[in-house]
């Protein structure tokens, strides 16, 4: 009953039907504790007696199970295939919990936070070939019981708390794994040259080998043929890439990832990628790699995600790599790169992410590229391009749709042989931060061409990319007006055109873009009413300052009617005006209204001055 929309507790019964070999309750809502289906079982006859459980396959994977597995769980001695990875387990499990699993093949249960704690001279009363256990508590010792394991061919103990070396014992045994996961631990040491038994070369693979997030130091170990995907991100292996990439020259690989990111790797990219043919990923970002991008990277007619960010390269792009027309990742940001940007970009008609953020471009933007259709995401920010956008912005449909349209069966830009072990990723510049997008990059879109020397109009077709979710268009030299309809971008999330010469008012339209969570208009000469609405009001001011606007959120009001406002003002500087006017004309008036006829009229002069003749002598007496 698997791939369904089931839910409530595991019926307890089901622990009571003896008979019952396979049992596929995956990918559904189950919840409660998962002993249920497990809790009659301490009532079953001795091993041995015949009516013990006939189970050979249980399947409860991507429900949502809490608690720990029963002991009972290790009385399933007809048990090979168990699959309960996740779920939402939690618990110890012990010795005892594997007692009679004795023909146990294959066993998953990732992604749960359980823990086993057996002692270190445990020896499994099965051979497994698969025990795919990412996400248990192993550690800190490396668990020896492994050793044991002499037909293990998949085996997942990725973020495990495991610290130290790894065994030598366990570098021989590896040579039989298809499929190895030992990431996101505390490893040490260096990795020996991987090799391939011949009983594992007869299986047919996939090679798959994940020891990323771990301190791996030293050279790189050089890899059988046959290994299709080979991830030793995050470490610290150093020195150059030259003896891995081109000693066997000879050779033709059947490497499909190749994920060295985030190690410390200098020097110059060798130039002999011609050896490895079926590349489909290249990832050599954040190391120390200077020089120039080899011209062999052309030869890789495969490739569809090239990410060499964060390095030290130089130099324009090459021309070869117009071959790789398969391409949906370009992330070469934050290198040294300079030169026009290529109207060769054009013929990348696939091409989804295009990050070329903090180089030295510079040149006039290329109408070439309105030729990428399928473009979700473009940073071109921080270089030095000038020249106006183009008017052919419209012509990326992505980001009029909002979305990519997944084919060939390619699942959301899923890599990997196994479905989510390697998915496509890309940092975004958006919302005034870095966010890095992985498992919903299919759904982003975002335009960012800031910090260059851009200047003319915002274009009008711009409003039709009515699925972009990100804009960026600061610290150019862009004039003219804020599009009026931009209310057509109804799911614009980020939008910040500060640091230009913008003029006229923001318009009202604005007012109605809803999803609508970033905004920066400020250092303009944007002038008017912020228009209303309740996205607009609750931003900061500093979103609009630098500017001649009034209202919310500002604290600078905004008049009803501004020439009754002017008028107001200047009759009340001619109110203040003839208040002292005024002053003066009473002063001499009421001066002369006294001394004239003093002046004027002896026998009034006189009576006043004997008036105070009569006083003064008064006051003496």
């Amino acid at each position: 009953m698997s791939e369904n929309f089931l839910s409530g507790k595991l019926p307890s019964v089901i622990g009571k039907l003896w008979k019952l070999e396979d049992l596929d309750l995956s990918e559904n809502r189950f919840e409660g504790e998962v002993y249920e289906v497990f809790n009659t079982m301490n009532d079953f006859p001795p091993i041995g007696s015949g009516n013990c459980s006939s189970l050979r396959t249980l399947r409860l994977n991507d429900n949502k199970l809490i608690g720990n597995l029963p002991k009972s769980f290790g009385q399933l001695p007809n048990l090979q295939f168990c699959f309960m990875s996740n779920n939402r387990l939690e618990g110890v499990l012990t010795e005892e919990h594997f007692t009679n699993l004795t023909n146990l093949k294959f066993f998953s249960a990732s992604k749960s936070n359980l823990t086993l704690r057996v002692s270190s001279d445990w020896i499994p009363s099965f051979q497994a070939s698969d025990i795919v256990i990412g996400g248990w508590r192993l550690g800190p010792d490396f668990p020896l019981w492994i050793q044991t394991q002499q037909s293990i061919m998949n085996l997942d103990i990725s973020n495990a708390g495991i610290v130290g070396e790894v065994p030598t014992w366990f570098w021989n045994l590896s040579s039989q794994i298809c499929f190895l996961n030992m990431s996101h631990n505390q490893l040490i040491g260096e990795i020996p040259t991987f090799s391939i038994s011949d009983s594992s070369m007869g299986s047919g693979g996939p090679w798959l080998i994940y020891l990323s997030s771990n301190n791996f130091s030293g050279l790189l170990p050089h890899i059988p043929t046959m290994v299709t995907e080979l991830d030793l991100s995050d470490n610290t292996f150093s020195e150059g890439l030259t003896s891995f990439l081109c000693d066997n020259k000879n050779e033709s690989y059947m490497l499909e990832i190749l994920h060295l990111g985030g190690n410390r790797f200098s020097e110059e990219i060798p130039d002999c990628w011609m050896n490895w043919p079926e590349l489909r990923v290249v990832n050599l970002g954040e190391n120390k790699l200077t020089g120039g991008i080899p011209r062999s990277i052309g030869a890789l007619s495969n490739l569809k995600s090239l990410d060499l960010k964060r390095n030290k390269l130089s130099g324009p792009l090459p021309s070869s790599l117009n071959n790789c027309t398969r391409l949906w990742k370009i992330d070469m940001n934050e290198n040294e790169l300079d030169g026009n940007l290529p109207p060769w970009f054009g013929t990348l008609s696939k091409l989804i992410v295009l990050s070329l953020r903090s180089n030295k471009f510079d040149g006039e933007l290329a109408p070439e590229l309105c030729k990428l259709n399928e473009l979700q995401i473009l940073d071109l920010a921080n270089n030095n391009l000038f020249g106006a956008i183009p008017r052919c912005v419209n012509n990326f449909t992505a980001m009029v749709n909002g979305r990519k349209e997944i084919r060939d069966g390619d699942d959301e830009m899923d890599y990997s042989y196994y479905v989510g072990v390697f998915r496509e990723s890309a940092r975004v510049a958006t919302k005034g931060n870095m966010y890095q997008y992985d498992t919903i990059l299919s759904l982003f879109t975002s335009m960012d061409l800031s910090n260059n020397n851009l200047s003319g109009n915002i274009p009008m077709s711009l409003t039709s990319l009515v699925g972009l979710r990100s804009l960026n268009f600061s610290h150019n030299q862009l004039t003219s007006s804020i599009p009026r309809d931009i209310d057509k971008m109804k799911v614009l999330e980020s939008l910040d055109i500060s640091n230009n010469q913008l003029s006229g008012e923001i318009p009202q339209s604005i007012s109605s873009l809803s999803s609508l969570s970033y905004l920066n208009v400020s250092h303009n000469n944007l002038s008017g009413q912020i228009p209303v609405s309740t996205q607009l009001q609750s931003f900061s001011p500093f979103s609009f300052t630098g500017n001649k606007l009034c209202g919310l959120p500002l604290v600078k009001r905004c008049s009803k009617n501004p020439e009754v406002e002017n008028e107001e003002e200047e009759d009340d500087d001619n109110e203040v005006e003839w208040f002292y006017v005024s002053m003066a004309i009473g002063f001499i008036v009421a001066f002369w209204g006294v001394s004239a006829p003093l002046l004027f009229i002896r026998p009034w002069r006189h009576a006043y001055y004997g008036f105070l003749d009569r006083k003064w002598k008064s006051w003496h007496t």
